[in-house]
């Protein structure tokens, strides 16, 4: 088959033509070489791409010299060839299914459970041609919505059909509900998405707010930043002409015009509160949709494989988008393609619905260790259906699966999928006998412990004119809980697991510094970073961790005191000094990246006057301000510390503070 890109020349289609299905594999694997940093492969692939440039490509310095290669045109026929490859390949994984696995039944099957060895089409979404199977998870949702109650779910409203106060507002209620989510569990964000409505009900309510009470409302949910971004978004989605309070309906705009929305929260306000056919896609859905298309990558850092998922979803919402409840199986492609393409003039509750339900089963059902067993998608599922068969050679089904005797050209191979050497080893063990020790009688006793799963039968990827007239799925076979071990155990080796990059330690020296009259000094943190414009006590970052002791914390704190205190006006004048209390303990606190040990002091402020109660602003302000320091620091009393914005990590410090008292 020919390779070379002059085939892309011809008029026939891509998916139609089993060459060009080849040359796309190519494009794509050379794509993958340049990213890789050997030299040698770097030059072939650039002269493979050098034979098909045109004339105008190549330049002459003179006439002598023999034509050159621009290599920046060379760069940028390469980029938007990737491009082409890869919008070629989303159009064979989720496009129509009587043209997706271009006349090939190979590409769409799993040749080798071991080495998992299978064809691009294999990762096609089988939810895509099962409206059946999208039904029966939206089915599943509705029934679960209600058992686990959260009030910012509530019945969609059609947006033309209701006052635009009431749009609004709904729309302000799922995005604070999706911003609080992140990072964040559920059972967490029920009372702080209940006290902060009941706070700021309205967008414009939020928008006045000052970022300091903010800030202290968000005070335990952590990401301090979230908090900090969505008060900036509230007062520029009020002042904005076009917006005017009203949160846009459309993804790209959302993300462009509100900050800190990505193209989940944007996707997920379009999909639920105006019932456009947006995807929303979490590091739950990003699980779910891997198993369902048999991803073997990482979701979390691989772009290629994010991308290809989020892709999926968004087949698959547009798919769910033109389905008529009503009309169950009996699919009219044409229909259904008209209903698509239009799609956006007719919103519904169905998008809203499909994304939720997506992240309602990662979150509760699909999560790292799957429950199989009440699963209510396993027929479309590409890991439950490698699980069976593997099970099933293993003995643990009595009913066998169809064997394959298909092959698969290696140039025909996935190149999404990570290698599954390791697995491969583990399941080529567990074959030959070395997980299953226990002995006939002890593995006849386990076989007789019975499971129901409620989904098993594997469904084929066929079109959707074949789907009408197709049998119906075989009931469900009786499994032991061994067969449903070892279905669960292949399933939750997807996603791909990787390896988390070693967390950075750190210490800090926090100094509780008391005057007199028993107020404290408190430091405002900057604007951007870790906890931005959250106050704290006044810290010392330790820069020498090796062999630390508490006699040399105890001198490394003092010079930094001593530093804060000759930066006031007041304390030049009036003697004042600074006693050292006590070391009064340790807390350590984690960050997603950051192990932080705060090791926290008490100082007393001694000196002339000392019965005299000083200003509010005593640093800074007798003397022109630096960097604002006369409203960045600030003395406070007890009470009044306990009410600013403070994280979670420093207030374990304050009360040990308070408790030496």
């Amino acid at each position: 088959m020919g390779r070379s890109l002059r085939s892309t020349r011809q008029s026939v289609s891509i998916l139609a033509d089993e060459a060009n299905t080849t040359e796309l594999l190519s494009v794509i694997k050379d794509e993958e070489l340049l990213k890789t940093n050997s030299p040698s492969r770097k030059t072939r692939i650039r002269k493979r791409s050098a034979q098909h440039q045109s004339d105008e490509e190549f330049v002459e310095d003179s006439p002598e010299e023999a034509p050159r290669i621009k290599r920046q045109k060379v760069g940028a026929r390469a980029s938007k060839k990737s491009g082409d490859a890869t919008a070629q390949l989303y159009a064979c994984l989720f496009g129509k299914a009587n043209m997706a696995l271009n006349g090939s039944t190979t590409e769409g099957t799993c040749i080798n459970l071991l080495s998992r060895a299978h064809g691009l089409c294999y990762h096609r979404p089988l939810l895509l041609d099962s409206r059946q199977a999208r039904t029966s998870l939206l089915t599943w949702f509705d029934g679960v919505s209600s058992s686990r109650e959260m009030p910012w779910r509530k019945p969609w409203t059609d947006p033309s059909a209701t006052t635009l106060k009431e749009v609004e507002r709904r729309a302000y209620q799922v995005w604070i509900s999706e911003i609080m989510l992140q990072q964040t569990r559920v059972a967490t964000v029920v009372d702080y998405w209940n006290r902060w409505m009941e706070r700021w009900p309205t967008i414009q309510d939020l928008a006045a707010a000052e970022q300091d009470e903010v800030l202290s409302a968000w005070r335990g949910l952590g990401y301090y930043s979230r908090a900090t971004r969505i008060h900036d978004a509230a007062r520029i989605v009020c002042k904005d002409s076009s917006m005017k309070g009203l949160l846009p309906a459309d993804v790209g705009e959302l993300v462009a015009k509100v900050p800190g929305v990505g193209r989940y929260t944007a996707g997920a306000i379009s999909a639920i509160v105006f019932g456009r056919a947006a995807p929303m896609v979490d590091g739950n859905v990003l699980r779910v949709l891997s198993r369902q298309l048999g991803v073997f990558g990482d979701v979390k850092a691989d772009k290629a494989v994010i991308e290809l998922l989020w892709a999926a979803a968004d087949s698959l919402v547009k798919a769910i988008a033109g389905d008529d409840a009503e009309d169950g199986d009996n699919v009219d492609p044409d229909a259904t393609t008209k209903r698509e393409e239009n799609r956006e003039a007719t919103p519904s509750n169905r998008p809203g619905r499909w994304g939720q339900a997506l992240m309602e089963l990662g979150s509760t059902i699909c999560a790292p260790k799957p429950n199989c067993a009440v699963c209510p998608i396993t027929s479309s599922c590409r890991a439950y259906d490698e699980g069976i068969r593997l099970a099933t050679k293993r003995g643990l089904i009595s009913k066998p699966t169809t064997p394959s005797n298909a092959t698969l050209d290696i140039e025909d191979a996935c190149i999404i999928c990570k290698p599954f050497k390791e697995y491969a080893e583990e399941d080529a063990d567990n074959e030959q006998g070395v997980k299953t020790e226990e002995g006939p009688k002890q593995q006849k006793s386990r076989s007789r412990t019975q499971t129901t799963l409620r989904s098993f039968a594997f469904t084929q990827v066929t079109s959707k004119r074949e789907m009408a007239s197709s049998p119906k799925p075989l009931p469900s076979p009786i499994l032991s809980s061994a067969a449903v071990e070892a279905i669960v155990s292949h399933a939750r080796k997807f996603p791909l697991k990787t390896v988390k990059k070693a967390v950075r330690e750190e210490e800090t020296l926090v100094c509780a510094i008391r005057r007199s009259d028993g107020r404290y000094l408190i430091h405002k943190r900057p604007e951007k970073g870790l906890l931005a414009g959250l106050w704290e006590l006044p810290s010392y970052i330790v820069k020498d961790r090796q062999g630390g002791s508490a006699k040399a914390r105890k001198r490394d704190a003092e010079k930094f005191v001593q530093g804060l205190i000759s930066e006031s006006g007041k304390a030049r004048k009036r003697k004042v000094v600074v006693k050292h209390v006590d070391e009064l303990g340790s807390v350590p606190w984690l960050f997603s990246h950051l192990k932080l040990t705060m090791h926290v002091h008490l100082f007393e402020l001694v000196g002339e006057g000392e019965g005299e109660s000083e200003s509010e602003g005593e640093f800074g302000n007798e003397e022109k301000p630096k960097e604002d320091e006369g409203t960045r620091r600030r003395w406070r009393d007890v009470e009044a510390i306990d009410a600013e914005s403070m994280g979670t990590g420093m207030r374990k410090c304050w009360a040990l503070v308070k408790g030496a008292d």
